[in-house]
């Protein structure tokens, strides 16, 4: 580490600088990357200029800084090379709060407020620094403070996500043969060219909103603006097949839900190669009334010998493929709805299924039977530590 003394007789004349090879391409990329800080920048701007001559009144002309600057740089360059261009450690401004006082803050937002007497289901920032002082743990703090500090440490006390316990029996049995399938086996086997697994389900209540006026489109500083208020159209439903390792879907739009417009997709999808002909197709849904219980198995198998219905766990529509392609539906092409009518609605729906059809590729199904036994382990871990 240079001394004071080192370091302004460096500074004080305008040192001879000699780039080797490897500096110059160091420099040269600080100046090309897009992020690099601008003082960083300047500062490989006046060594490459010190290196082809340039005298320091020279460079601080043509970047427009005082001398004083040029000759700095300039000279921790010529005693330290690359690591004369870092700024010198400095004190900083002297801490308020403490690790401990800080530890407290975090350890408070991870309560919920209610356990302390608060009339509150969750914290603010604003909630936290008053609750803070009043436990005496500081005696004055900012929001923004505590909001730097949880920031930091990734706590988010104001969201939640809700979660339920598998209720299930045979969950881990139902689920694991689930994503068997998507791995492309069943009971073991690996599955052949002519099998394939259909993910389905249908999407209930979509509403035709009709907006009471027109949308106003984006502008300059100005997003989209849609009319808060609406016109009820009626609802209708949509029944989707999702073909998992082709990405193809096939749906169809019904007045209600059921098993009369259920049978229909099924119809839809097995009178249609290469489904017809092939050897099993598996069909992956959950518990709704429209195909639930043993009577739907039977059902399909009479109706359709090559097709095997495949039941999700109870409550475990998260495991169901065409749950994603909804979810793409509903931001795409539904939310914000702004619909004449029924048929309308339909028409966006079916319209934008057959453009996904040639647009997309299978979903990068990464959830394994690992990550399943991985879970069943912490809910046995999370109940046993309740019973406790």
């Amino acid at each position: 580490m240079p001394t004071i003394t080192q370091l302004f007789q460096a500074t004080a004349t305008a040192a001879p600088i000699v780039l080797t090879p490897q500096d110059e391409a160091v420099l040269r990329a600080r100046i090309r990357a897009g992020r690099t800080e601008q003082r960083d920048v300047l500062r490989a701007r006046i060594v490459l200029a010190a290196a082809r001559g340039d005298s320091n009144a020279a460079i601080a002309a043509h970047l427009g800084v005082h001398v004083d600057t040029v000759r700095k740089w300039r000279g921790r360059f010529a005693l330290q090379r690359l690591e004369g261009l870092r700024d010198l450690p400095r004190s900083g401004r002297p801490t308020v709060f403490t690790d401990v006082q800080a530890a407290e803050v975090k350890a408070m937002a991870c309560e919920l407020p209610a356990e302390s007497g608060l009339p509150l289901s969750r914290w603010s920032y604003t909630d936290l620094a008053t609750e803070a002082v009043t436990r005496k743990i500081v005696e004055s703090i900012s929001a923004s403070t505590v909001r730097r500090w949880l920031s930091g440490d990734a706590i988010k006390p104001w969201q939640h996500r809700s979660w339920l316990f598998p209720r299930d029996p045979d969950f881990a049995a139902k689920a694991a043969r689930v994503l068997d399938l998507y791995a492309r086996t069943w009971q073991g086997v690996a599955l052949g060219d002519d099998e394939y697994v259909i993910s389905a389900d249908e999407k209930s209540q979509l509403q035709a909103l009709r907006r009471r006026h027109p949308d106003q489109p984006a502008g300059p500083r100005r997003c989209r603006r849609v009319e808060f208020e609406y016109i009820r159209g009626g609802t209708v439903a949509y029944f989707a097949a999702y073909d998992v390792h082709h990405a193809r879907v096939m749906g169809r739009i019904a007045p209600k839900t059921g098993i009369v417009p259920f049978t229909e997709l099924v119809e839809q999808v097995m009178t249609t190669e290469p489904y017809a002909s092939a050897k099993r197709v598996f069909w992956v849904v959950d518990n709704g009334s429209s195909h639930a219980g043993q009577t739907s198995i039977d059902r399909m198998k009479q109706a359709w010998p090559n097709a095997e219905l495949v039941h999700l766990p109870v409550h475990a529509s998260w495991l169901n493929q065409v749950e994603i392609y909804f979810s793409i539906l509903q931001r795409k092409a539904i939310k914000p709805g702004n619909f004449r009518d029924l048929k309308h609605l339909a028409e966006r729906v079916l319209a934008f299924q057959d453009r996904y059809n040639t647009t997309v590729t299978p979903f990068k199904w990464n959830y394994s039977r690992s990550d399943l036994n991985e879970l069943l382990r912490r809910i046995a871990d999370h109940q046993t530590a309740q019973a406790a």
